[in-house]
């Protein structure tokens, strides 16, 4: 084989994790290569549009295809022209809640023949603990000299490209080699390193999204609690934190969904033999708030003869990425037990949405699933009823 003529290659590097890496990478000058298998994406971003919404990302597209340092291909030998590969495939759960490994294998079954010796392999992606071991292990098995790294994403979504720069970077590798030479990739956006073995980081990226998830899901377990007692939860959240600097960091009340969350809490409580209790009390609360919210529209409103308009179908605010939201099982709930439903969202790209003032004009309830900035600034005719757990929608 001819040797490495591009510095990284990102397999999965299309989507809302790796595409902006891939852009980073080659906004820094590195010659970066996406490997994905969705072609429709893989043409949108040769002709220079973004898939979704991420900021400063279309400028940044623009700019790494005219200088050449950016190229995308649905083949897998692309992989073994790059120095680095990235895998950004994880350790999704299925429907059993229990992590599936199948995605990350069938990567590496496909890319494993064009991979060469003296590559280093980094898993990017949230992974199941001693993943990245196995994929060690995987490639030893197959007389492979190539080196296994874990170096967690920890952006948030649609802020990627400002946090890649301003968040720590974890790596991890088997080898000390293998880690210098990670430290030398990232730096070329990241200056502050944390260092720590891959199952540490592993659990590291697990616990930081479990903890999130269980700070969600306390919140909302106390506005359920005030809630059932016809209490203004707004006002006893006021005082839980206004001054108070023990309380700052506590969260509003609101939809905890999308496709990290609830996955990698169930992952440490798929590792940790089922004996992570809070976690499955978080998922408990968090996936019951839409049907707290659809019960108490019931009692409230006559929704059998009802309209109901649900205002955001994102997982998060000012997002087009509709995965795993929980609006979603707010429509299925209201479908059951409301006589139409009509859904809109500013971003997601829907056929089943419509516009925003027809769910308005139409509408006898309105459910705000997602807290776009937008809806802040709707005037809401009086005699509609609203369920806003975010409280976004003023009301008189």
């Amino acid at each position: 084989m001819p040797e490495p003529d591009l510095d990284v290659a990102v397999i999965g590097g299309a989507g809302h994790v790796g595409l902006p890496l891939s852009l980073m990478f080659a906004d820094r000058g590195l010659a970066t290569v996406i490997v994905d298998t969705d072609a429709t994406k893989i043409a949108q971003i040769l002709t220079g549009v973004m898939p979704f919404t991420e900021d400063g990302a279309p400028e940044m597209l623009a700019r790494v295809l005219a200088s050449g340092k950016l190229s995308a291909s649905t083949s897998a030998a692309e992989v073994g022209r790059a120095r680095f590969v990235i895998c950004i495939i994880g350790t999704p759960v299925d429907e059993h809640l229990n992590p599936s490994f199948t995605g990350i294998q069938r990567a590496l079954d496909g890319c494993q023949a064009y991979l060469r010796d003296g590559q280093i392999f980094i898993l990017r992606s949230t992974v199941f603990p001693g993943v990245s071991e196995h994929t060690q292990r995987y490639f030893h098995d197959l007389g492979k000299r190539i080196q296994v790294a874990f170096c967690p994403e920890r952006v948030a979504q649609g802020a990627s490209l400002r946090e890649f720069q301003s968040l720590p970077q974890i790596i991890s590798a088997f080898d000390p080699g293998a880690l210098a030479e990670v430290r030398g990739l990232f730096a070329a956006f990241a200056s502050d390193f944390i260092e720590l073995t891959p199952m540490e980081a592993e659990l590291c990226k697990l616990m930081t999204n479990a903890w999130r998830y269980l700070q969600f899901a306390a919140v909302n377990q106390f506005y359920m609690i005030a809630r059932d007692h016809d209490l203004d939860f707004d006002r006893i959240l006021h005082g839980c934190r206004h001054d108070y600097p023990r309380m700052a960091g506590m969260p509003g009340p609101g939809f905890a969904a999308g496709p990290c969350l609830v996955k990698d809490t169930m992952q440490l409580a798929a590792f940790s033999q089922d004996r992570f209790v809070l976690g499955h009390t978080a998922m408990l609360v968090n996936e019951g708030l839409p049907a707290f919210i659809v019960e108490q529209a019931r009692r409230q409103v006559n929704l059998r003869d009802a309209t109901a308009g649900i205002l955001g179908m994102a997982f998060k605010a000012e997002s087009d990425d509709s995965r795993d939201s929980l609006a979603y099982k707010v429509r299925k709930l209201l479908t059951l037990h409301a006589r139409r439903v009509l859904c809109t969202d500013p971003y997601v790209q829907d056929r089943t949405l419509v516009p925003l003032e027809r769910v308005i004009e139409e509408s006898d309830v309105l459910f705000v699933a997602t807290p776009h900035a937008r809806y802040r600034t709707l005037r809401i005719p009086a005699d509609k009823a609203v369920f806003d757990v975010w409280s976004v929608v003023p009301r008189s």
